[in-house]
């Protein structure tokens, strides 16, 4: 998942980072609301922690323009208030789910990813696509020919697919999709035809079709060939 964090107290907003970076995520980080405005409109994100008392402005303002564009991301708010008409406001506007602070890290991440399993995966822990079936709880991928061991890239670059299957998806999205805010340590698109390149063979080595087609000048889609048996 690509996570953005909204938070002010820099030691805090370090340990969600770290934390869940250990645990299947990319995160970006804004500890205002200007900073989170420009990454919003640059990045698409698949879910964003929003704290609700910000130096200048509110988490609040940051939900309503979600709403309002109909962004695609999830929004988990994390605040010190803890009372009912605040829970119900957050909600309301469209926030999936309120965590009140102080908060413990294991059950942060574990409200995040079920956030993305119910926009994402209809709430499903197991992905099955024609021959492939993914864990997104412990990243484990199945085939009738055994498991597949991927990188932590591969794993990602699959996930994106799957989450954008039958979509063409851009050279730029997935580059930004993998590496973020950090996307300027390569200046060309070398290392994502390499990540591409291993995950096909990986997958096709354990008898799957070759799912992953390019889109001249534009991409990549992934599909399941008509002639195969999907799931």
């Amino acid at each position: 998942m690509k996570i953005l964090i909204v938070e002010d107290k820099q030691e805090l907003l370090n340990s969600i980072s770290e934390y869940l970076s250990n645990n299947s995520c990319l995160c970006d980080t804004a500890d205002n609301i200007y900073t989170a405005r420009e990454k919003i409109a640059m990045f698409e994100y698949d879910c964003i922690i929003l704290d609700l008392t910000l130096p200048v402005g509110d988490g609040l303002s940051i939900l309503k323009e979600l709403k309002m564009n109909k962004a695609k991301a999830g929004v988990l708010i994390i605040s010190a208030k803890d009372s009912l008409d605040d829970k119900l406001i957050g909600l309301e506007l469209g926030a999936d789910d309120y965590l009140t602070k102080p908060f413990h890290l294991p059950e942060l991440a574990a409200r995040v990813h079920a956030i993305n399993r119910r926009r994402s995966f209809e709430g499903n822990d197991i992905i099955s696509i024609d021959k492939i079936s993914i864990n997104i709880q412990d990243m484990h991928v199945e085939t009738s020919n055994g498991s597949i061991d991927l990188t932590r890239k591969e794993y990602d670059l699959l996930m994106y697919f799957v989450s954008n299957k039958n979509r063409v998806v851009t050279k730029e999205s997935i580059l930004d999709y993998l590496w973020g805010e950090h996307t300027n340590i390569t200046d060309n698109f070398d290392l994502i035809y390499v990540h591409i390149k291993n995950l096909r063979k990986k997958l096709t080595d354990k008898g799957c079709p070759d799912y992953i087609n390019a889109v001249y000048g534009v991409g990549y889609r992934f599909s399941v060939p008509k002639n195969s048996n999907a799931a």
